[in-house]
């Protein structure tokens, strides 16, 4: 194990990559990632969050945590119903490990069962960590395997989760998350999307990892996905802070339903009319939801952000924080299954 997560609380599945990789700056590596070298061969630079970024993410983990804890329940106790006491949480590195954690803390909390715990890497164009699956199907039956995300975007990696699980009869690839704006999951908390703590923040909320990583000059056959661990960062961990602030608010039997609203168009839809009013060839750079907005802002180079209103200080404070700090462009624009929206620039417009 590395990183600041407890042994006890999930099993990393994840090769150590520490100084084997020098991060890059966030316009290099976008300059890289827009002329074809894939994103999981380079590191991004950890963005240092400003004393007034730092009071947004603590204010919207005191605001939200209740709805966190809420949208816990309720996935987990899905998760219970259709698949017991044997079922065997896979959380997606790194958004969906902390999700992992408290759906565990969560099954141990109501039922007195501990729940095995794994985190894999699967990247968007490259799959799952095969190595990694291989060592969860050893040990476990395949109908027991539970994949765990934090959120839906536009449903990309619940779409390479698909394709993935073509190579394993009897692996179910049905996500479940706690915000599943355009209803992509197969178990969600709520369909409503709000705002996940752990979204405002990079490794300091996920056990001091970085992003998953895929090199063959680093990853040799038959190991897993790689991650690097910023022990630099010791200081600023907040991973258990979020985590126990979420768990101090679960009840037995706690629900999130969420809104069920109607829906003039799917999710992809709506996205499809994104690209076409924005004049976005290359869908990649569209990020719905309030978590991939967020992601954005953190380790992209946004174009502008679209909230679908200026004035939710509610529910997208950290963002018109972000976007104030690195002088991004907010549009109101009338979203309907989000509540923001990421436009990532193209960089050959430069």
């Amino acid at each position: 194990m590395f990183g600041t997560y407890r042994s006890g609380d999930v099993t990393l599945l994840l090769k150590d990559i520490s100084g084997l990789v020098e991060p890059l700056g966030t316009r290099e590596r976008e300059i890289k990632i827009q002329s074809g070298v894939h994103y999981s061969e380079m590191l991004p630079i950890e963005y240092v969050p400003s004393p007034a970024y730092l009071a947004a993410y603590h204010d919207a983990l005191a605001r939200y945590a209740g709805m966190t804890a809420a949208a816990v329940a309720s996935v987990s106790e899905q998760i219970w119903r259709d698949k017991g006491e044997h079922a065997v949480l896979v959380s997606l590195a790194r958004a969906g490990t902390p999700i992992g954690v408290l759906i565990k803390k969560y099954i141990r909390f109501r039922y007195g069962v501990e729940m095995e715990h794994y985190t894999v890497s699967i990247i968007r164009g490259r799959g799952i960590d095969r190595s990694a699956m291989d060592y969860i199907l050893e040990r476990h039956r395949p109908e027991t395997l539970q994949f765990v995300d934090g959120w839906t975007g536009k449903g990309a990696i619940q779409n390479e989760l698909n394709r993935a699980m073509e190579d394993y009869p009897g692996v179910a690839p049905g996500l479940a998350v706690l915000s599943d704006p355009g209803r992509l999951a197969g178990k969600r908390g709520t369909g409503d999307d709000f705002l996940i703590a752990s979204s405002c923040l990079n490794s300091t909320v996920s056990g001091l990892l970085s992003r998953t990583f895929y090199r063959p000059d680093i990853i040799g056959p038959g190991e897993f996905h790689g991650a690097a661990f910023y022990r630099e960062l010791m200081d600023q961990d907040l991973t258990y802070q979020f985590i126990d602030t979420v768990a101090d608010y679960f009840t037995a039997g706690g629900s999130c339903t969420g809104e069920e609203r109607t829906f003039s168009r799917s999710a992809g839809d709506e996205v499809d009319d994104l690209c076409a009013r924005f004049g976005i060839a290359d869908r990649n750079l569209v990020k719905p939801g309030i978590g991939e907005a967020t992601r954005v802002l953190l380790r992209r180079v946004p174009w502008k952000i679209l909230v679908h209103s200026l004035g939710d200080e509610e529910h997208l404070g950290h963002i018109y924080q972000l976007a104030r700090e690195k002088e991004v462009a907010l549009e109101e624009y009338p979203l309907e299954h989000y509540r923001a929206c990421g436009l990532i620039r193209a960089m050959a417009d430069n």
